[in-house]
């Protein structure tokens, strides 16, 4: 395809667990530290999509080959330009941030890719993508997508207090991590508010756009609410910690599900990686960021986290460290326990 580059001799796309992003702007260290949590902790094989604007492709290729072997072996890569089949490119580029819009467009464009999983670039995986990947089989006949709830308390939420158009469920979703069939959605004729019978997703995109544009404020993932109203048969919602942000902690804690079995997946909206409002999501992200490839986890890695969260204890987020830290102690422990076993395993003499 053009623009595509592939950098793989292997063709395990099918065996692989497929995972998109959109990077425009400044979002080239995000998106990277991004990747770099789900190769930290995974453990099959991941195809990564990434779509980005063409001045970023060279630093992409560039920073990805920096990676030592014993990680880029475990995945394979396509880089892809913006591009958007239906409607007008400029009016979807500006539709909340930089190409953003993209997401709504990935059934369309990765026809050979059956599921999927789309992050943000301000997402952190403290637990293996297989993980989550696994919800695939949990789908009933009618599902083809999943995301979790925008909010836990419709009073407080921003959908059930300021919409001015349809959305899913009591407080709508949040499609910062979205797992998608994406052999459902193309074969899906979606029930609308524009015509009696069904449209399919590409057909519908660009008329819901059209109808709702002066009513919308955060772009893709308000249309993606209006069309799982209208469909809410084809949407699974996964709990809060398979997509925890500041909002689930900064008021007080209201995610019970990473309070008990702590975040899975940690989604850093509004800046936080880089401002002093939630130091205990920054303190993650930069914790990640610094960890060099081929270091001990525990000493490199979770030592230092434990450390910097010491700091943040005055926030309502770093009052519950456990709440952060139990998945991703966790998952090193057994990332730890696996290398130990292999490694006895290559060197066991009879």
């Amino acid at each position: 395809k053009p623009g595509e580059q592939k950098r793989s001799k292997e063709p395990s796309s099918l065996q692989c667990m497929h995972l998109a992003v959109v990077a425009c702007g400044d979002r080239l260290e995000e998106t990277l530290i991004m990747l770099k949590s789900a190769v930290l902790f995974s453990n099959r094989r991941l195809c990564f999509h990434i779509f980005a604007e063409d001045s970023l492709k060279p630093e992409f290729e560039e920073k990805l080959q920096e990676w030592p072997s014993s990680y880029t072996k475990k995945f394979e890569y396509n880089i892809y330009p913006i591009t958007f089949s239906v409607g007008n490119a400029q009016e979807w580029k500006k539709l909340f941030k930089p190409c953003a819009a993209q997401r709504l467009f990935l059934p369309v464009i990765l026809k050979e890719v059956d599921s999927l999983l789309y992050v943000d670039t301000d997402v952190l995986f403290l637990r293996p993508i297989d993980d989550i990947w696994h919800i695939l089989k949990e789908f009933n006949s009618t599902q083809l997508a999943a995301m979790a709830p925008e909010h836990e308390i419709p009073k407080i939420g921003w959908y059930s207090r300021f919409a001015r158009h349809p959305y899913y469920g009591a407080t709508g979703v949040n499609s910062g991590v979205m797992l998608m069939n994406l052999t459902r959605i193309r074969n899906t004729q979606f029930k609308n508010s524009m015509i009696p019978s069904g449209l399919t997703w590409e057909e519908m995109l660009y008329p819901l756009y059209q109808k709702y544009k002066n009513y919308i404020t955060w772009g893709d993932q308000d249309l993606l609410n209006i069309i799982f109203y209208f469909n809410p048969e084809c949407l699974y919602v996964f709990p809060c910690q398979w997509n925890y942000r500041p909002d689930h902690c900064m008021y007080g804690s209201n995610c019970r599900g990473a309070e008990e079995e702590g975040v899975s997946i940690l989604h850093g909206n509004r800046g936080v990686y880089h401002d002093d409002k939630q130091p205990t999501f920054k303190a993650l992200y930069e914790v990640i960021r610094d960890f060099p490839f081929e270091d001990n986890l525990f000493q490199s890695l979770y030592y230092p986290l434990q450390s910097k969260f010491l700091d943040t204890v005055h926030t309502l987020c770093g009052r519950i460290p456990q709440v952060f830290l139990k998945q991703i102690e966790k998952t090193m422990k057994k990332v730890y326990e696996n290398r130990v076993i292999v490694y006895l395993g290559a060197n066991h003499r009879y």
